[in-house]
């Protein structure tokens, strides 16, 4: 599962790490990203598959739902199944996005102590994500995102069977985003859960257990 995640880099770090040729709005810096909230999401456009850095809503809202109450149900898709999952499968072959992330949060289901999951040295990543475009009756438009999970690697299992996709490469992440070039059944191997030898965990406060706190303090180690 990914159900908290940070992304505190700027925006000039993000659009030279992810190739970004345009952008839509200045994502600032989150440390307590929650679903339902807008994340920065990199999508890929036109024949040359420019990248645009964009907002999405956090929580997938397939086009054709009646509304909008089905997006919590749908902050994550599974992998293993997300080529049959009728919610799924228009985005996985067609609206496909980088959402990118310097660490995601799990906790411990006995003590509730809350983990920081980070790439080592803090770096920039990119979850795989599937977005959608639901119009509301009004026709106003609403694009919304999930984040595609894996079985835990050695680092995470300890504390949840479930961890995100991190794509583990610039090739991974072009792959993933060139929806006409590669297809469902190209993608499975970009499924693999991210190498534990590459990852930190970091206990960390209490406090990020509630959306309303987002700040720097979250991140310093604590116990």
């Amino acid at each position: 599962m990914c159900g908290r995640f940070t992304m505190h880099h700027g925006p000039d770090e993000l659009m030279a790490r992810f190739d970004i040729q345009g952008s839509l709005f200045e994502p600032t810096a989150r440390y307590n990203i929650a679903p339902t909230q807008p994340v920065a999401a990199v999508t890929a456009h036109g024949p040359r598959a420019e990248r645009l850095l964009e907002p999405l809503h956090w929580g997938l809202v397939p086009f054709w739902a009646k509304d909008t109450a089905i997006a919590s149900k749908l902050i994550n898709a599974r992998s293993e199944t997300v080529q049959e999952k009728p919610s799924f499968k228009h985005a996985l072959s067609r609206r496909r996005c980088l959402i990118p992330a310097d660490g995601f949060y799990e906790w411990d289901r006995k003590t509730k102590q809350p983990t920081h999951f980070r790439v080592r040295g803090g770096e920039l990543f990119a979850f795989a994500g599937l977005y959608e475009e639901w119009h509301a009756p009004d026709g106003s438009p609403l694009r919304t995102c999930t984040v595609l999970t894996t079985e835990a690697n050695a680092l995470v299992a300890p504390i949840h069977e479930r961890m995100p996709v991190i794509l583990q490469n610039p090739d991974d992440e072009a792959m993933w985003l060139e929806v006409g070039r590669y297809k469902p059944l190209d993608l499975p191997p970009l499924f693999s859960p991210f190498p534990a030898d590459q990852m930190d965990a970091i206990f960390v406060s209490k406090r990020v257990g509630s959306p309303a706190n987002d700040d720097a303090e979250l991140l310093v180690p604590v116990g």
